[in-house]
């Protein structure tokens, strides 16, 4: 793992109030993203790029004991807006 990661894993990234999400930390540079009731709805992991971070929003497929890859963003927001509408 990189430095990078581990420096972005203590803070988790801004994610407007309209999402109504909470991010716990899960592992440096990963925040686990839990709807208003406490569900786990997926992950959000930041990925390093061109000095720069995506986000990339995760999800558990509990058949393939597996996390499954829903796509790349560029910004916090767009990733869980993703986990939220994908449920």
């Amino acid at each position: 793992m990189t430095m990078i990661l581990e420096t972005r894993g203590l803070t988790p990234p801004h994610v407007s109030a309209r999402a109504r999400v909470r991010l716990d930390p899960a592992a440096p540079g990963l925040w686990r993203v839990r709807d208003p009731a406490g569900l786990v709805i997926g992950h959000l992991q930041a990925v390093p790029e061109g000095g720069e971070t995506r986000f990339r929003a995760r999800r558990f497929h509990a058949a393939t004991h597996a996390f499954r890859d829903l796509g790349d963003f560029w910004s916090a927001d767009d990733a869980v807006e993703c986990l939220r509408l994908g449920r």
